[in-house]
């Protein structure tokens, strides 16, 4: 078979693979597509947003349970790692409208609130250098839980990051304050399980002093 026959056939097999290739790669990203389209759908639908963090910020002021967002990212920013997010969701999963608190496994529940505390930590990074500098600074000293809500008061569940303070969660008043909203009966709830816990089992909260 002369040369240019066979650099032709070898040239008709090649595109014969690529094509192959292509069908096969374009199969799969539709796919891809279609998955994460209908997981969105299902994810809007049920109002479950497992794949982010809320940290918020619960306080009682004058009289008043106020929850108040202190920052909201995908998990796998606050993880950093893909893997991490993943068992935080399937956690979450496996929260109860009695027991909100995440359960992850004790050697390893300390590196999930830190990630945590390292996020919270930077928004309030300049308090901590005024204190260095020797300026007048207000400090606090809180408490970080991860949580995952399941009442039916919560119009959406996320993987939450509670930040309390030590002396309300500690000394939490027996009588519920009054509410901002209806929603945030859940939050009080979720309150005293947390009181609970800590008295209970400490390490499953993480504390961070702010300064301001």
């Amino acid at each position: 078979m002369p040369w240019w026959e066979q650099a032709f056939e070898a040239g008709l097999q090649y595109l014969e693979d690529a094509w192959f290739k292509l069908l096969i790669l374009i199969a799969v990203s539709a796919g891809s597509w279609w998955l994460g389209r209908r997981r969105a759908a299902k994810q809007w639908q049920d109002r479950e947003f497992l794949d982010r963090l809320n940290v918020s910020l619960t306080r009682i002021d004058g009289g008043t349970l106020k929850i108040r967002t202190l920052l909201e990212k995908p998990a796998v920013e606050v993880f950093l790692n893909k893997q991490a997010a993943a068992s935080v969701r399937e956690a979450a999963g496996r929260t109860t409208e009695a027991d909100p608190v995440l359960p992850l496994p004790e050697e390893d529940r300390w590196f999930y609130l830190n990630a945590v505390l390292n996020e919270v930590s930077e928004q309030f990074a300049a308090g901590q250098v005024r204190a260095e500098l020797g300026h007048d600074v207000r400090r606090a000293d809180f408490l970080i839980a991860l949580t995952c809500e399941r009442a039916g008061e919560v119009r959406t569940q996320k993987v939450r990051a509670m930040v309390v303070r030590v002396d309300l969660l500690t000394k939490l008043p027996e009588k519920r304050p009054k509410l901002e909203s209806s929603n945030h009966a859940t939050r009080w709830k979720t309150l005293q399980t947390l009181a609970k816990r800590y008295a209970a089992d400490p390490e499953s909260f993480l504390r961070v002093e702010v300064c301001l």
